[in-house]
């Protein structure tokens, strides 16, 4: 038997997610404070800590749910995703309360800071929100029912995370990690025909991604595919940064190989 590393792809993830190429934005309402926000938002990404001074004196004026979001961003900038997702969940609220579009925006955005903090149950609250909103479509829809399938995966909930990343591969088909997370979830679920269908797609669209590859050796180890897996993994640890912890668990993988 061929044992599986540990998979990185396994669902549950944290930090930004991979995007869809030319996907859009969908149009939003003007909004007089859109100029501010923009420069609140590039100081954000440059120097947080100054964005939280900028917010804060902005929430004083009257900058509402931009300003939340803003800083929300900061926190996000500095891996404070506890600190970042109160915040983009008062800005949702603010948003819902002036009845305004983005309300859906930063609930998405809450939801998927909760997940990058661990926190499932919360995350899974905000991104129905999202949902239940009714205006996030396309691109963006299925960006979050990719992250409700990931926070259904923390809380067990296997079947509904399918029904989820189903929905997701018609929104976002071009979109490398929905085909890996959808072919995790197949093989976590013991559906390898699913699993080897899917994260060929994921392959074709991402081969240089290491956690696509990694993922690609999990499918063929449990199909006892022994040479598919040490190609698959070997490349992994190739494509992974030195620092990065696929390359320790590729090589407890392929070691097992050694000692037969």
């Amino acid at each position: 038997m061929i044992l599986l590393p540990l998979a990185l792809a396994a669902l549950v993830q944290t930090g930004a997610q991979t995007g869809a190429p030319g996907a859009t934005k969908p149009a939003l309402p003007a909004d007089p404070r859109e100029a501010r926000y923009q420069r609140c938002v590039t100081l954000a990404e440059r120097d947080p800590g100054t964005a939280h001074a900028e917010a804060a004196r902005w929430q004083l004026a009257g900058g509402g749910f931009f300003a939340q979001q803003c800083l929300g961003l900061a926190y996000a900038t500095e891996r404070n995703w506890v600190a970042a997702a109160s915040a983009f969940e008062q800005a949702a609220r603010a948003a819902e309360t002036a009845h305004d579009v983005r309300a859906a925006n930063y609930w998405a955005q809450a939801g998927n800071a909760q997940l990058a903090a661990g926190n499932a149950v919360k995350a899974r609250a905000a991104l129905d929100a999202a949902l239940a909103a009714g205006e996030l479509t396309g691109f963006a829809r299925g960006e979050v029912q990719l992250d409700r399938a990931r926070a259904l995966v923390a809380d067990g909930q296997m079947a509904a995370a399918r029904v989820d990343l189903d929905a997701a591969l018609t929104n976002v088909p071009g979109d490398p990690l929905a085909w890996l997370l959808s072919a995790t979830l197949a093989r976590r679920m013991n559906d390898l025909p699913r699993a080897q269908k899917d994260i060929a797609q994921a392959l074709a669209r991402s081969a240089d991604d290491a956690n696509v590859q990694l993922e690609a050796g999990n499918i063929a180890a449990a199909g006892g595919d022994e040479a598919g897996a040490r190609k698959a993994w070997s490349e992994a640890a190739r494509l992974a940064p030195a620092d990065s912890p696929i390359r320790s668990l590729t090589a407890k993988a392929l070691a097992q190989f050694q000692s037969r």
